[in-house]
């Protein structure tokens, strides 16, 4: 069994990992790619990278063209764009995976409140958070997956365990993660100028980044009560990749072992989260391209806190690579087809 697939929005980086992974995709076809800028030329002339492994022309993003050619569509066009083309294409009978935020979350006031006014709140309901470790049962009956946010898919991984055991006080949850550039998307950008980026390191959106009330809402829903979180983002001089650092304090009495028990029960048999050795802390570099998410945790006895290290390559796993996952499950594939790589190192 195979699935056509189509890209609206196929000109960014996301869109190049996704075309990158449904290349070699053992039952994927790209039936079609869109971009509005790029309407009219090859995608391999667009990225040379690609040149042999896909040589379609980018069109204008049409639901129903998408639909008359493809079974599912990945949306990966900017947020607040998304939600005028995904009702089209749900009604038209095509599975979507959304890599915007527009699905994300479940309150459209909370989506007011840091993007827009929602357009078709009536869809919140049934969109599906797309982080399979906390919802695959409910991807595999969705029509339509929100991709999580790179950040949150970070933090949330990192905190779960905790949670779900009642290890921690939630009151008490930081976050603190440093991102590669390609996170903020292929864009001309002073900000992300080579001369502004290299050899530096800073702090960005504090207090005020939009991906807090993502990782809000699903720490709340593993908490079973209102989380509210401190969340620093951050950008490094490298291409790809981010490392969050969680802490939270222990409740009284919670040992080390219980908290390396809490992440070696949790993540037992997910294909696509790796647990450090005891002691151990991961790094970037060591999923670079991959859809792995690794965990690391050290507990402080002098201060009563766990502090979590996770890493993810911010294209892969905390976009592209968990949206083509989703698809797998979607569609009933094995979780791990077309994704079953080892990262690249160095």
């Amino acid at each position: 069994m195979s699935v056509r697939v189509a890209i609206a929005g196929a000109s960014g980086y996301t869109g190049f990992e996704l075309v990158r992974l449904l290349c070699a995709h053992p039952s994927a076809l790209i039936s079609g790619i869109t971009s509005r800028q790029q309407k009219g030329h090859r995608l391999d002339d667009h990225y040379p990278a690609l040149k042999g492994h896909c040589d379609l022309v980018f069109t204008d993003t049409d639901p129903e063209k998408l639909a008359s050619s493809a079974d599912l569509v990945f949306t990966a066009l900017p947020h607040e764009a998304a939600m005028d083309i995904v009702p089209g294409l749900l009604q038209l009978g095509v599975k979507v995976v959304d890599l915007s935020a527009d699905y994300r979350l479940r309150s459209p006031e909370v989506y007011g409140q840091w993007y827009s006014v929602h357009k078709t709140p009536e869809l919140l309901d049934e969109a599906v958070y797309g982080l399979p470790e906390l919802h695959r049962d409910r991807i595999r009956e969705a029509r339509l997956v929100a991709n999580p946010g790179c950040y949150p898919t970070s933090v949330i991984l990192a905190a779960a365990p905790l949670l779900a055991k009642g290890l921690i006080d939630p009151a008490t949850i930081i976050a603190d993660s440093k991102s590669g550039v390609s996170g903020a998307g292929r864009g001309v950008s002073l900000g992300v100028h080579f001369c502004e980026v290299n050899e530096s390191f800073k702090a960005y959106k504090v207090a005020e980044h939009r991906h807090t009330p993502e990782i809000e809402q699903e720490l709340s829903a593993m908490a079973g009560a209102s989380v509210v979180i401190n969340f620093t983002p951050h950008l490094v001089p490298m291409s790809r990749g981010i490392l969050s650092t969680v802490y939270a304090s222990l409740r009284k009495g919670v040992s080390a072992g219980e908290v390396d028990g809490a992440f070696r029960d949790f993540y037992a048999g997910e294909p696509f989260v790796r647990l450090s050795a005891p002691g151990g802390l991961p790094s970037s570099l060591q999923v670079r391209g991959s859809n792995y998410c690794d965990l690391g945790w050290k507990v402080d006895q002098r201060t009563g806190r766990v502090i979590v290290v996770s890493v993810i390559d911010n294209l892969t796993r905390g976009a592209s690579g968990q949206a083509v996952c989703n698809m797998n499950i979607m569609c009933g594939f094995a979780e791990n087809a077309g994704l079953d790589f080892a990262p690249w190192q160095p």
